[in-house]
């Protein structure tokens, strides 16, 4: 049953359909948050107007809706669910064997500046359970690791919420990607051409964020102290996002760039210096050289693509022609 999805089916504009598109969301977080309504509950009434729009403002067919409504239940369920599953299981047994215990002393017993301990474990650390597992189980569990560390558990949240922008968007074993190439019907190649743009793009965002934690922490006076820290994590980090989605693909950006940013961290706190360490004026200098290789870098690939393309297939995708 072919349907054609009109973007614009509130009187033309743009803007109201995408008011109208977002009840849904609206719905789900005023069930959650005003009303205090059960998940699962909350969940249903969301989807329940996601189909009376779909059919109604929309025009979409019912059992067009219905067939779409299957798939992305089995979608959330098998794939999501699973990975969700299994990985709050595996932390209940590091819980329940000590493990955890284990992990939580040896940080601690690396460095006791609580700044270097949120690089490692909301940035690090968190990036690693983000890509494993996705779905808010980075804030959860490192969070945890921070409270047991001394944090304030609002605070260690919040920490973690900010540190958790770089990695989202591989999280999961990449599905955000996955699930964004098969609704727009890619096959593999384009799968692949999809992770390069991100990961073309995210790696200036990772450089970024450490920096912005340690900021938010303690302030910039501070957070200069222990530059050498952030630049080394930042910039490894990004580096092994970038060559991983380049290409390996989706799925192991965030897990290969985390465990990279683990070990240098790791070293570097370790065996190079003692914290904290005095500003000096080749910092701004040293970040802005890494900044510029990364994007001579990222722009040489794009361009390199573009000039493998013929020249008219160039104008035809960039609309020119």
């Amino acid at each position: 049953m072919p349907w054609i999805q009109n973007y614009t089916p509130i009187a033309g504009s743009l803007g109201m359909s995408a008011l109208v598109a977002a009840v849904p969301l609206v719905v789900i977080f005023v069930c959650l948050a005003v009303v205090r309504m059960k998940a699962h509950l909350a969940g249903l009434l969301a989807v329940a107007s996601a189909f009376a729009i779909a059919v109604t403002v929309w025009g979409m067919p019912a059992p067009l809706a219905g067939l779409a409504f299957g798939q992305g239940a089995a979608f959330g369920l098998f794939p999501v669910f699973y990975i969700v599953l299994t990985t709050l299981f595996l932390y209940n047994i590091t819980v329940k064997g000590g493990q955890f215990e284990i992990i939580r002393a040896s940080l601690a017993g690396l460095t006791a500046d609580r700044r270097i301990q949120a690089l490692l474990i909301a940035f690090c650390f968190g990036a690693f359970i983000e890509g494993a597992a996705g779905f808010g189980t980075p804030v959860a569990i490192a969070g945890a690791t921070l409270v047991g560390l001394g944090f304030r558990p609002l605070y260690a949240a919040g920490v973690c919420l900010v540190a958790n922008t770089a990695p989202v968007a591989f999280g999961a074993i990449g599905i955000p990607i996955v699930a964004l190439s098969a609704v727009m019907g890619y096959d593999d190649v384009g799968l692949m051409n999809l992770s390069k743009a991100v990961g073309h793009q995210l790696p200036f965002l990772s450089v970024i964020i450490p920096f912005y934690v340690i900021v938010m922490m303690v302030g910039f006076k501070k957070a200069m102290e222990v530059m050498p820290a952030i630049l080394v994590c930042g910039i490894t980090f990004a580096l092994t996002q970038f060559a991983t989605a380049s290409y390996l693909g989706p799925y192991l950006p965030d897990i290969t760039a985390s465990l990279a940013a683990m070990i240098v961290g790791w070293l570097l706190a370790r065996y190079a210096f003692e914290f904290a360490w005095a500003p000096s004026p080749w910092v701004p200098l040293a970040g802005a050289a890494a900044g510029a290789v990364l994007a001579l870098a990222a722009g040489w690939w794009g361009l390199r693509e573009i000039l493998r393309r013929p020249v008219l297939e160039t104008l035809r995708r960039a609309g020119a022609v």
